[in-house]
């Protein structure tokens, strides 16, 4: 009988393996399930470096605001997303980054996002926690994180979409992102405090995605060591599939691409202040190729696979 190997570790071999009659499968649950625990440590780890790398330039804009500084600042967050993108296929079934009561997700990526929450908008100039001195004299991680949620969904002040939106403001354009000015962190009403929000806010979504990273960790990961426990399989390969299953269905091609084509309103974009929903879209999409083939190329450019 022909022998017949996989050279990739495959959804295919999640519950059974090709073999013949005098070989052993090329590839076993465990292998899939240690494959699979390492591309996402390799991911979140790549998520971290990207917006490690946006924190260099927001705090070299703070310290000196510029146009040329704000454009750094976008392009560090748009190079700064793939890599995250590519971690939503690791979603969905309780893993670290959703799971209660930290729910670190809701802190790192969360979505749709009210402005008026942030800072000014369209028709109020004293909307958000930037323009309320008096509700808020001092922007720090603890008050920020505090009033996150709490006049519900769409009450998001920290995380990704948070930035974008203080880098790039509000979208009314058709053709453009929105055109937020470098000046809003020198000369406008409360540019100093805006600064000091931008600030916060990168920095914390460093460390949520640390927590994340820390329990995916090959050595000391709380998470990784429940994940690839031998005799495990079977959960761990279900979760795989869940996660897969959720993010593709419900949240991708559901909420995120449905709702706004129903729309057509810019608002309902995913990144609907950088215009980079598209991307959003194309790396979410890469996350479950990675998963399906069990191989991700990190931002290095080497390919991790076990």
């Amino acid at each position: 009988m022909k022998k017949i190997f996989y050279t990739t570790l495959t959804c295919a071999a999640l519950f059974t393996a090709c073999k013949s009659d005098d070989a052993t499968p090329a590839t076993t649950q465990r292998d899939v399930v240690l494959n699979y625990a390492t591309i996402v440590s390799a991911s979140y780890s790549d998520a971290i470096t990207g917006v490690q790398a946006l924190k260099t330039a927001v705090d070299a804009f703070v310290k000196a605001p510029s146009a040329t500084g704000l454009a750094a600042c976008q392009k560090a967050w748009i190079d700064a997303r793939p890599a995250y993108l590519q971690t939503e296929a690791y979603r969905f079934y309780d893993g670290p980054i959703d799971a209660e009561p930290a729910g670190l997700e809701g802190l790192i990526n969360s979505w749709p996002l009210d402005e008026a929450y942030i800072d000014y908008v369209e028709g109020d100039a004293n909307a958000g926690m930037i323009n309320n001195v008096t509700k808020y004299p001092t922007l720090t991680k603890d008050i920020i994180f505090a009033e996150n949620g709490s006049e519900g969904e769409t009450d998001v002040r920290v995380g990704y979409h948070a930035i974008e939106f203080l880098l790039w403001g509000q979208d009314f354009y058709a053709t453009s992102a929105g055109k937020r000015t470098f000046t809003d962190y020198t000369t406008a009403k409360n540019a100093a405090r805006r600064a000091t929000y931008l600030q916060v806010v990168t920095n914390a979504l460093i460390e949520s995605l640390q927590a994340v990273a820390t329990q995916w960790d090959n050595k000391t990961g709380t998470y990784y060591a429940q994940f690839t426990k031998a005799g495990n399989e079977t959960t761990a390969l279900t979760s795989v599939l869940l996660g897969l299953g959720k993010l593709t269905k419900g949240e991708l091609s559901g909420e995120r691409m449905t709702v706004v084509l129903a729309s057509g309103d810019q608002e309902d974009e995913h990144s609907c202040f950088s215009d980079n929903t598209h991307n959003d879209f194309i790396y979410d999409q890469l996350g479950i190729y990675n998963v399906y083939l069990g191989r991700y190329k990190k931002t290095d450019g080497t390919t991790n696979v076990v």
